[in-house]
């Protein structure tokens, strides 16, 4: 009966805990790269990941390509003119 429990609690909150640490991946990953979500607007954000230009200013050409949409998603998500923008230093 323990095993069964266990495991119970294990499917139910291991996606839980996996999500959150793969956001603060994302996170860290953005910091490292000096990228700030609220530096820019979305639109300016949508043109940097669009571009060839950009992404090697960035460094971002330099990342799998899966990392690169989770973290254009990211900073989209935090842009300076979404719901939910972040500001450095708040």
């Amino acid at each position: 009966m323990k095993q069964i429990l266990v495991l119970f609690f294990f499917f139910i909150f291991y996606p839980l805990y996996a999500n959150e640490t793969a956001s603060l991946s994302i996170s860290q990953l953005a910091k490292k790269l000096h990228l700030y979500g609220g530096q820019k607007a979305i639109i300016q954000w949508e043109r940097v990941f669009s571009s060839q230009r950009h992404l090697k200013r960035y460094h971002l050409d330099e990342l799998p390509v899966s990392e690169r949409l989770e973290l254009k998603k990211y900073l989209i998500d935090h842009a300076a003119d979404s719901e939910q923008p972040i500001i450095p230093g708040l």
